[in-house]
């Protein structure tokens, strides 16, 4: 999808080419996924040259994240987000200026509620 989101377009050749750059995918794995990410309308087929399928994002990424990111919550920790949080604190290395964004969105978090 980070590819589709990009571009405004893109055929299965294209999305295939670039993703061969970083490791080694078949074609027909790419055509596989972008043929379920249509199915699944994540995808939408934006234009055809001769028998090329050019195909563009139908979601933005905002929408697809909240419930692939909740999805994950659920699988990985049980839908507890504290232990996702105790995981990025406590076994991940946070620079000083990871910190200071965190204290920002706790600051912020806290004065909806008060």
């Amino acid at each position: 999808m980070q590819f589709f989101w990009r571009c405004s377009k893109a055929s299965a050749p294209q999305v295939h080419e670039a993703i061969n750059r970083d490791r080694n995918v078949t074609y027909s794995t790419v055509k596989t996924i972008i043929d379920r990410l249509e199915q699944k309308q994540a995808l939408k087929r934006k234009d055809q040259q001769g028998r090329t399928i050019f195909y563009s994002a139908a979601i933005s990424a905002n929408k697809l994240r909240k419930p692939m990111l909740n999805n994950f919550i659920q699988k990985v920790f049980g839908g507890d987000k504290k232990q996702l949080i105790n995981h990025l604190l406590n076994d991940e290395k946070l620079s000083a200026e990871d910190i200071n964004y965190l204290q920002n969105l706790i600051d912020k978090q806290q004065k909806h509620h008060d």
